[in-house]
């Protein structure tokens, strides 16, 4: 399904340099959402669509943010913001105008930004948008850092569980283990928690039982 451009910079203005996708059906705010973003984003609009065109819609567009407008988000909605969140996150911008508590937790934990009730008006709508792009980087730079710091732990784990093979078989300090595993790591070209997984699995195998 094609999306219409909209949001045009005057002759001799700069290019927007934000882009918006647009997931309404009613031409009338459809409209509203173009005159509160003309010459300051890009608009492309498209009418609702199910999950997997929406996903690739998104990966063709690249969209800066997402607006969503809607009378109030139904199960096929939520549950397309947890595709969107899933496979490709973005800052949404909610318009809806059922101020339905419940509903509006369900959007927010489906990966929805900003989720504004009985409040779509011209002048509004682009700095609800910057706010949602701003908070978004900050929920998503927390994730992104607790996410490493699992990985990072996760990989202490291994490698001090290779250290401990290594000391025990080979009669190693500890010192002296973890050098022969970065050695490895050197050699190899590959990371240490790699090179200790390898050390685990294969004295997994000579021991004859799986991995712990």
């Amino acid at each position: 399904m094609s999306a219409a451009a909209s949001g045009h910079a005057k002759p001799g203005a700069a290019a927007p340099t934000l882009v918006v996708l647009l997931v309404d059906d009613e031409p009338e705010r459809a409209k509203m959402i173009e005159q509160g973003l003309a010459g300051c984003a890009l608009l492309k609009h498209t009418p609702s669509i199910g999950g997997p065109e929406l996903i690739r819609m998104i990966e063709d567009v690249k969209p800066d943010c997402i607006i969503i407008d809607c009378e109030s988000p139904d199960r096929d909605t939520i549950e397309n913001l947890r595709t969107v969140a899933r496979h490709n996150p973005k800052p949404i911008v909610m318009f809806v105008e059922d101020g339905d508590s419940e509903k509006a937790r369900e959007a927010v934990r489906a990966g929805v930004s900003a989720y504004i009730v009985d409040g779509l008006s011209t002048s509004r709508i682009k700095p609800v948008i910057d706010v949602a792009i701003e908070r978004f980087r900050m929920v998503d730079a927390l994730h992104r850092e607790l996410a490493k710091s699992r990985e990072d732990l996760a990989a202490r784990k291994l490698i001090e569980k290779a250290k401990g093979i290594l000391m025990e078989k080979r009669s190693l300090s500890e010192g002296a283990a973890y050098e022969a595993i970065r050695s490895m790591a050197m050699n190899q070209g590959k990371q240490l928690r790699d090179v200790a997984q390898s050390i685990i699995s294969v004295n997994s195998l000579l021991e004859g039982g799986g991995e712990s």
